[in-house]
């Protein structure tokens, strides 16, 4: 189903419950990309037409509660998202999938590896982390959910609160488009569905197993990044076997949206080499 507007991909819908939708260009291995907790599919409008002209099925989703897709009835349990993901891919008709994910997306990659290692062809790590719990000190927890959670239990709409957090994640030289995308997708969040996430993302004891994984792994981190910061990258990079380490030395949280050519670029170089 077409989104109704001249773009470069198409909007469709994965069936069951709830419905997940997409976007998708080009054909050829597929390439899946995964949102982080305050984004959404367009997050990823800077690489669909570059990885559909480079050869490859370029996807991103909306994760449940997010976008397009459908919300949710109960609390959410974080390895819902592994299983929306294999269901994606067995309504793309994708046995094996180059998987992308940032910050949250990353940490569903995670997730999803280990439950699904045969569906995996490779992995690229953004600006993520393996584990809250192991990662963030709890005063860094609290002060990531107080400046997500706070103001919408206040009454503030997602538009009023995105600047806020934006600024928090943005690297000082990002373009001001990029942090207006980041506005945009922050303003687009479903409150209910958002606020599960939270709690879910930031309470779920993830055990990441990172030496275990035996996929080509690219990691991929902003030098301007105050959440995920590069030595958290160089830790995961020096603990997964043969995996490659790329620093953006000016990018913060979003480095696909704040340096779409040079994070185009690292991926599919890498992406080649997995062929």
């Amino acid at each position: 189903m077409g989104t109704g507007k001249m773009t470069l991909w198409d909007t469709e819908f994965a069936p069951g419950s709830p419905h997940i939708a997409y976007d998708s260009a080009g054909s050829g291995p597929a390439v899946v990309m995964l949102h982080g907790i305050g984004g959404n599919r367009s997050n990823w409008h800077g690489q669909l037409p570059a990885f559909a002209a480079a050869g490859y099925r370029a996807v991103a989703w909306d994760a449940r509660g997010y976008g397009l897709s459908d919300d949710y009835d109960g609390p959410l349990n974080f390895e819902d998202f592994s299983q929306d993901l294999a269901r994606l891919l067995d309504h793309l008709a994708v046995e094996k999938a180059h998987l992308v994910g940032l910050s949250m997306g990353g940490r569903i990659l995670q997730d999803f590896y280990p439950r699904y290692p045969e569906r995996v062809a490779s992995l690229v790590l953004c600006a993520t982390v393996p584990g809250f719990d192991k990662t963030l000190t709890p005063e860094r927890r609290a002060e990531f959910v107080r400046l997500r959670k706070e103001p919408l239990l206040a009454g503030k709409t997602p538009r009023e609160m995105a600047p806020a957090v934006a600024q928090t994640l943005i690297g000082p030289k990002a373009p001001p488009s990029a942090y207006e995308r980041l506005v945009e997708s922050m303003a687009a969040l479903h409150v209910e569905s958002y606020i599960k996430t939270i709690e879910a993302t930031v309470m779920y004891d993830q055990q990441v197993d990172l030496p275990a994984i035996a996929v080509p792994a690219c990691l991929v981190f902003g030098g301007a990044d105050k959440l995920t910061t590069a030595e958290v990258g160089k830790r995961m990079h020096r603990q997964i076997r043969d995996s490659e380490y790329h620093l953006l030395p000016n990018a913060g949280h979003l480095v696909n949206i704040e340096e779409p050519e040079a994070f185009n670029q690292i991926v599919l170089t890498f992406l080649q080499k997995c062929r």
